[in-house]
């Protein structure tokens, strides 16, 4: 018995997809996934992979969303006198 492939938006494992993934490219994967579950057609099997890696994009997103605001807090902060901090930045 040969098993139908779905039109679900292919990925590899989600493991994969949220480790080397830009934040771009993480949002434009998210909503791929959004619209291929709100689209409905999806077998459940299909539904819950395509959910479980949008919830780890979206983990890793807002991972990258943190680190991105604490490095502009850091490039905006100022000592007590009023003078800019200055420090090297990882920029990893």
């Amino acid at each position: 018995m040969a098993i139908k492939r779905t039109n679900a938006p292919e990925a590899n494992s989600p493991s994969e997809a949220t480790a080397v993934a830009s934040f771009e490219d993480s949002i434009r994967r998210l909503g791929e996934i959004v619209e291929a579950l709100e689209n409905g057609e999806l077998p459940l099997e299909d539904s819950l992979r395509l959910f479980e890696e949008g919830v780890k994009l979206a983990r890793a997103s807002q991972a990258k969303l943190d680190g991105a605001e604490k490095r502009v807090e850091e490039l905006l902060s100022v000592d007590e006198s009023g003078n800019p901090l200055v420090r090297e930045i990882d920029l990893e």
